[in-house]
């Protein structure tokens, strides 16, 4: 009988970014399996806890503080302790392909580093469920949805192009333009106002003799 494909996604220890692990329980939200996801800072125990309660399929632990060669072991233990050590333990982070291996001969699934697409991830989680239930088990993939459906899922989109900056001169010498600008202004106003001021300077010679030549005219009037 065909069903969801359940997934737990849990971040143990005290890691507290978990964007990675977001988007990785979308794309598996997206491809038609139902995720539940325990939120940050969470104990060993209560994953499995929470893994028995909610009957998962899948296990994945999201790790990028450097404690999955602690964490993963501890949690493969408590699993199979609780009788659910039939359930795929898989998972992600920042961790070097030797661990991988070590952790891989003590039962743990495949892991996903870095830039790891969530195609990948989605066809190793289907791949293991087909194996282990058969393939008319396997239930198909959703139809692809439309960007306008998407709402709150996690889309890699491309930032908007931006017009190329213009050069902008470095302040001092922006500073040294501005001071030649007032400079050549302040001249300039100089000078006009020199040329206005001239023309009033010559005409005063002028009427002061004029003055003098009615004076005298007036004197040899009264004297005659």
């Amino acid at each position: 009988m065909q069903r969801k494909i359940r997934v737990l996604v849990g971040k143990p220890g005290l890691d507290g970014h978990d964007r990675g692990a977001k988007v990785v329980a979308a794309a598996l939200r997206d491809a038609g399996m139902e995720v539940i996801y325990t939120g940050l800072h969470q104990t060993a125990e209560q994953i499995v806890e929470a893994a028995v309660q909610e009957d998962v399929d899948v296990v994945a632990l999201s790790i990028l503080s450097g404690a999955h060669m602690t964490l993963f072991p501890e949690v493969r233990e408590l699993m199979r302790e609780r009788g659910i050590d039939d359930k795929l333990l898989t998972g992600g982070g920042i961790i070097p392909p030797e661990d991988m291996n070590t952790l891989a001969q003590d039962g743990v699934g495949r892991l996903f580093g870095p830039g790891s697409s969530t195609r990948d991830i989605i066809d190793y989680v289907r791949e293991w469920y087909a194996a282990k239930h058969g393939a008319d088990a396997l239930p198909p993939l959703p139809a692809p949805r439309a960007a306008s459906e998407l709402g709150g899922v996690a889309t890699a989109v491309a930032p908007p192009r931006r017009a190329a900056a213009k050069p902008v001169a470095s302040r001092p010498r922006a500073r040294a333009q501005a001071r030649t600008k007032a400079a050549v202004a302040k001249r300039a106003a100089r000078t006009n106002g020199a040329a206005k001021r001239a023309p009033a300077r010559a005409a005063k010679p002028r009427a002061r003799a004029t003055s003098r030549t009615s004076s005298k005219s007036r004197r040899g009037t009264r004297r005659g």
